[in-house]
């Protein structure tokens, strides 16, 4: 595998841990071989990005113990490796050399408690004991002298869920944290690592060749028009069904039975939260619990489709693989463990088809059973909003449909505080937290750019006319 697959060289070494890990469980030595796996992707005696080698070694055996499932009893999704966050500064606000020594001295009149002091060259200085870290002080600095030393992962969180331990090392708040995943990609030195089922998705297709007492079906998201847009969708069904997947179902389809089923709630209740983003909605519950009434009662497009499937076949095991890692918290809600057995992303499905040697592009195609183009559409933003306004016209509503749609935790944000304060003009939003919708996730191939085109392209080649042709066939 040529690592100008990936944007980072972070993104290649996770991607390798994954794919050695997959690799050694398809063949039934990983037991054995578990501990020699950084050594794998580490031969040398040279280190490359640490103090030494033993190091590396030491961090990348952590990346396999998350590998494998992390730690069980750890209800988080997203774990931080201790020995890997050590370099990052995180003083808070501080002045630096920038500072003029300025007769003006906003910095000290802007501070709400008495935080800025002078020494005898009239630099200013912050007394850290006294300062909240509120930020008063470099707003009003002319100069943009003081700066905010925060680390990239608490400086991204958008719930402030980053913390510090004892050893200083980032620490992740389990009771703040909506399992987005944003901290992952911008920890620079790839010290914050979601865990992952890619064992539990082998075991299911393991023990279902060599049994036959039961199907295992891989839902895919309809990002993955994205993700894997230089193959063709039909190759990578067929690439599934040779790894040893049964059958291969859209989320799309479950995007549709959504679509219809909340146009019909919102038309009852004439206000509607979204309820197909986990993150939007681990947000709202943790941050506006007086809203949490208005989260539609509909299952997400995932937990939809995966009702359908194991309402028909009881005995089958059902395998997500989508963008996004707040999909893994999602699973194991009372209202989804029941129908979802596992969720991967993209990341760990390019690990599974290098791991089996899959080419993808040197594969027929297979067709796909065919969701609307408003179904495929959720996986931008604006998508789910499109698709409602379909549905609404569909059932034959007479609602004015006046939506708000948040691209991003800011927007989502202001929408539920204006709906708190009864300032919200709409009577839909749709919540997206990842910036882009859904092809912007955590667990996509590539990690920057929104690239809207890729999903309309896909959802533009259906058949499909109408959310209810979708959703009765």
């Amino acid at each position: 595998m040529n690592n100008n697959k990936f944007e980072t060289r972070i993104q290649y070494l996770k991607y390798q841990v994954l794919k050695e890990v997959a690799k050694e469980a398809w063949e039934g030595d990983l037991v054995e071989n578990v501990l020699d796996i950084p050594k794998k992707i580490i031969p040398g005696k040279t280190p490359s990005m640490r103090c030494c080698v033993y190091k590396e070694r030491a961090i990348l055996q952590e990346r396999v113990k998350l590998a494998m499932g992390g730690k069980r009893s750890n209800p988080g999704i997203i774990e931080v490796i201790d020995i890997a966050c050590d370099e990052c500064p995180m003083g808070g606000y501080e002045i630096t050399n920038s500072c003029r020594g300025c007769l003006a001295q906003r910095c000290y009149n802007a501070c709400p408690k008495d935080a800025i002091y002078f020494d005898n060259n009239h630099q200013a200085h912050i007394n850290k004991e006294k300062c909240v870290n509120c930020g008063s002080c470099a707003k009003a600095c002319q100069y943009s002298a003081i700066e905010n030393r925060k680390r990239p992962c608490e400086n991204v969180c958008p719930v402030k869920a980053i913390e510090a331990n004892e050893d200083q090392a980032a620490k992740i708040n389990s009771d703040k944290c909506i399992n987005c995943g944003a901290c992952i990609n911008q920890c620079p030195f790839g010290a914050i690592m979601d865990k992952s089922y890619i064992l539990d998705a082998i075991d299911y297709m393991q023990k279902s060749d060599e049994n036959r007492n039961f199907k295992v079906y891989a839902l895919i998201a309809p990002a993955i028009a994205d993700s894997f847009k230089e193959y063709k969708l039909g190759q990578v069904v067929t690439g599934l069904k040779k790894m040893g997947f049964y059958d291969v179902v859209e989320v799309a389809k479950g995007a549709d039975m959504v679509a219809y089923s909340e146009a019909k709630e919102l038309d009852e209740k004439g206000f509607l939260l979204s309820s197909c983003c986990p993150a939007f909605v681990a947000f709202t519950e943790k941050n506006f619990p007086d809203l949490k009434q208005y989260i539609s009662h509909n299952l997400s497009p995932m937990g939809a489709i995966a009702r359908k499937l194991k309402e028909d076949d009881p005995e089958c095991r059902l395998v997500f693989i989508g963008p996004c890692t707040a999909k893994k918290a999602e699973i194991m809600k009372d209202s989804v463990r029941q129908y979802v057995d596992v969720a991967l992303t993209f990341e760990e499905l390019l690990a599974l088809f290098d791991a089996k040697e899959i080419e993808l592009s040197e594969l027929e195609e297979t067709d796909l059973n065919q969701a609307s183009y408003y179904g495929r559409v959720f996986a931008r933003s604006g998508g789910l909003t499109e698709a409602m306004n379909q549905g609404l016209k569909e059932i034959g509503s007479s609602l004015e449909f006046k939506p708000e749609t948040c691209n991003g935790i800011d927007m989502c944000r202001v929408a539920l505080l204006k709906k708190g304060k009864d300032l919200l003009n709409a009577n839909f939003v749709e919540g997206m937290v990842c910036n882009g919708g859904c092809i912007g996730g955590a667990g996509t191939l590539q990690k920057f750019g929104i690239r809207k085109d890729n999903v309309d392209n896909y959802a533009k080649a259906t058949t499909k006319q109408s959310i209810t042709e979708s959703v009765e066939e």
